[in-house]
């Protein structure tokens, strides 16, 4: 199987993983929001952001070790090591949650009443159960992801996904609380680790654990986990929806309930689409950099500008039917995210573009530029949700995303061209954008029709979908390879037709750009 099959295979099982888990958690989020409303969402997506910050300074530098590493002995065929490995980083993942813990129960008792008003006691025990229960399950998830055995993921997420889905409905139909809504967060962490531990131990069994980790290797690990600690956490504050705190102390709980509406769906909605190949990403990378500098600069190219093909339309529908989004799955009352929403899918979509470049960053032991980016971002994030929503509020809170992202991609971009030594497509990107924008145009003429939401969202994606798709074979926007796996599929699966498809793919090939 050759490394475009494998990297096929691989994303099909993400895709399955992915989709599964995040479209039925999105369900889940959206009856969620409906339930509670504006007001009471946003402390409920404040309970979650400490619960996911909980998480990721639990295993903060561990679960990429983990990926990286096992892939890494994997890629050399040193398969005796990886059982000891990843023994010795659970050890470490335990010590963590002992500090985090510890460290969550002495901030509670000290500021708890200023940031946490709404957060009692009872509370903070059932989110220190939370937090114990899914970093681990992050940990599994790591050890299949550097197995690249996407299957596993795949399956955790068909057993867990739609328990939790069906967990959420009947407490809607009940009328539950925030206090069961959070009873049933924990339910379901609970089932998402107990299935993660079972692929786990499946793939972990197949290896033998009796060899001792060579010291160089363990300071390789500790190195690791000493710098990329400080930028998991750091580049958990840059990405994560932190405004959520800031606007619940600035503003009001409202404000914050429609931020979190509208980042938690583009957060979603671009995981949903160039997330299934960005899952793969890192273990892939780091066999194209064992391979050389030339190698992994060629694959950061060409992943760059195959996350922007795939990134580029979706904020054009977003940006389009931004109202249509937010009246049909969160209804009137949610009319002030609806702005927002478009925003932040352009914000979400450039951190997606930029996920070549972070995965070589990593793969070539690049962790102390990292750190020291990740430092100066996470400083000017803070002081932009500070400055920006202690004065404008939810758009404040909009502005401060968008621009830091926007630095954010300039920056990560800029260092993996230097890095690798090679510069990227840019030609392609624009016409990339170019595609998108034309398309979004042909789009937008859906809303004279006055149809209602669901016709015109389902017109408009059509519209889309096929303009786009016509437009990135008109401007070349596709590499010779990528055409020549589109007519592939079109032959395996379509047997050829229709005919014109396939004359169409024969003469984007004959025009397309040649592999980076």
């Amino acid at each position: 199987m050759n490394t475009r099959s494998r990297a096929l295979r691989n994303t099909l099982f993400s895709s399955i993983g992915i989709y599964v888990e995040y479209s039925l958690g999105m369900l889940a989020a959206i009856l969620i929001a409906r339930q509670l409303g504006p007001q009471h969402y946003g402390i409920y997506g404040l309970f979650i952001w400490f619960a996911a910050i909980g998480v990721v300074a639990t295993n903060s530098g561990i679960t990429t070790g983990v990926i990286k590493f096992v892939a890494e002995l994997r890629g050399a065929d040193q398969h005796e090591l990886i059982v000891p490995v990843v023994r010795y980083l659970r050890r470490m993942q335990m010590w963590h949650l002992v500090a985090v813990m510890a460290l969550a129960l002495v901030l509670y008792l000290l500021f708890g009443a200023r940031f946490a008003a709404d957060l009692h006691a009872t509370e903070f025990v059932m989110l220190v159960v939370a937090v114990a229960m899914r970093a681990p399950y992050m940990f599994n998830i790591a050890v299949a992801k550097g197995f690249e055995a996407f299957d596993a993921t795949a399956k955790v997420s068909l057993i867990s996904a739609p328990l939790n889905l069906l967990m959420v409905a009947a407490a809607m139909l009940m009328g539950a609380s925030i206090f069961w809504f959070l009873v049933v967060y924990l339910i379901s962490g609970a089932v998402f680790l107990l299935t993660s531990r079972h692929q786990a131990r499946r793939l972990l069994a197949r290896h033998d654990g009796t060899q001792a980790v060579p010291d160089v290797l363990q300071q390789r690990v500790r190195r690791h986990l000493r710098i990329v600690s400080v930028t998991i956490i750091l580049g958990f504050l840059i990405a994560s929806d932190v405004e959520i705190l800031f606007l619940n102390l600035f503003d009001s709980a409202t404000s914050a309930g429609y931020f979190k509406v509208a980042y938690q769906l583009a957060t979603g909605i671009m995981l949903l689409v160039p997330g299934v190949f960005g899952a793969v990403l890192l273990p892939m990378m780091a066999k194209a950099q064992s391979q050389g500098r030339e190698a992994g600069g060629r694959r950061f190219v060409a992943v760059t500008s195959y996350l922007a093909l795939l990134a580029a339309p979706v904020v054009a529908f977003g940006g389009t039917f931004s109202g249509a989004v937010i009246g049909l799955l969160y209804g009137a009352t949610y009319a002030a995210a609806a702005p927002v929403f478009g925003w932040c899918l352009f914000a979400c979509a450039m951190g997606t573009v930029t996920q070549g470049a972070t995965s070589l960053l990593v793969s070539a032991d690049r962790q102390n530029v990292v750190l020291i980016l990740t430092i100066v971002l996470g400083v000017l994030k803070m002081l932009l949700d500070y400055v920006l929503i202690a004065r404008f509020g939810l758009y404040g809170s909009v502005a401060a995303i968008v621009i830091l992202l926007f630095v954010i991609a300039a920056s990560y971009l800029t260092i993996g061209i230097r890095i690798s030594g090679v510069q990227l497509e840019w030609l392609r990107l624009l016409r990339i954008v170019l595609a998108a924008a034309l398309a979004a145009g042909l789009a937008s003429l859906v809303h004279a029709a006055q149809l209602g939401p669901i016709p015109t969202l389902l017109l408009g994606a059509f519209v889309l979908t096929a303009s786009y798709a016509l437009l990135t074979l008109l401007l070349q926007c596709w590499s010779r390879a990528d055409i020549a796996q589109l007519q592939s599929l079109h032959q395996r699966y379509a047997a050829g037709r229709p005919r014109p498809l396939g004359r169409l793919l024969a003469w984007a090939g004959a025009r397309a750009w040649g592999d980076p």
